[in-house]
């Protein structure tokens, strides 16, 4: 996992947001007590957020031990036991709520990409996250998605170039958005996408030079023209809004990936439970 905000950095945040001053109903716990908890899922799904959820937790106290039966990625059912926790009591107490953000969130994250992802089985098309995630849980949702089956796109606007409607309206063109980009990187440097709402559009994006091609809001037969007509000069992405329904459809015309955005964006948490023993 190589993430460039640290584990530990986003979970410190997510921390000081719920401790503030200090956890006023912790606090009236002996400090020497100790206790053993265990974290259960009360829904079938795919675990994702040991590396949030442990970092919480080390955070508060050193002492606190974590024993997993399973890893992220990993298939859980309902009931199932996923660790035991042990330590003082005070700080699995303050720690249970933000840990358990992480856990539930990213698991939804994950679950959601593993039913997109196993909606494409049979077919060579690849499934794409985007940048529609909860602010400040970019790398972790991503880190999600990985864990789901699916991949990344770009992880933010410094490591991609992906000319948009408003990049090419501000540049002219498209023939000249994708000249200003190959001028900036010459010898394809970066990789350039070019978003397209037309066959028309295609031509001149692929005419341009564009590495990859998005296909913005493509009915089935035009998606089939566009693979038919690209022919392997440019990688094609299809994007909009695409449900667990019609992806498959849409796979089967041959195109290279399909992006959603409701894999980060429309995340609905995992019902999980911490229960003190």
């Amino acid at each position: 996992m190589h993430l460039l905000k640290s584990v530990d950095e986003v979970a410190c945040q997510a921390l000081q947001e719920d401790l503030g001053t200090g956890d006023l109903s912790a606090s009236l716990i002996p400090e020497n007590k100790f206790s053993k908890a265990k974290l259960i899922t009360r829904e079938d799904a795919i675990l994702c957020g040991t590396p949030w959820f442990n970092s919480v937790f080390r955070q508060l106290d050193q002492n606190i031990s974590i024993k997993w039966n399973v890893n992220d990625g990993d298939e859980i059912k309902k009931d199932q036991e996923l660790c035991l926790l042990e330590g003082p009591t005070r700080a699995l107490l303050s720690g249970e709520r933000t840990a358990m953000n992480f856990i539930q969130t990213l698991s939804g994250t994950a679950s959601i990409a593993r039913e997109y992802a196993k909606a494409l089985n049979g077919t060579n098309t690849k499934l794409l996250d985007t940048r529609k995630t909860i602010p400040g849980l970019r790398e972790a949702q991503k880190y999600a998605v990985r864990c789901g089956g699916g991949l990344n796109h770009r992880l933010g606007l410094f490591d991609g170039i992906l000319l948009k409607e408003n990049h090419i309206n501000a540049a002219g063109s498209i023939t000249q958005a994708v000249r200003a980009a190959r001028q900036r990187y010459p010898d394809h440097q970066v990789e350039v996408e070019v978003e397209v709402e037309s066959l028309e559009q295609l031509k001149e994006a692929i005419d341009a030079g564009a590495d990859i091609i998005l296909l913005d809001n493509f009915k089935l037969d035009d998606l089939r023209q566009a693979v038919t007509f690209t022919a392997g000069r440019a990688r094609l992405e299809a994007s909009g809004g695409f449900s667990l329904q019609d992806i498959h459809a849409a796979a089967t015309t041959g195109v290279d990936y399909i992006s959603v955005g409701a894999l980060t964006k429309h995340v609905r948490a995992i019902d999980l439970s911490m229960r003190f023993l």
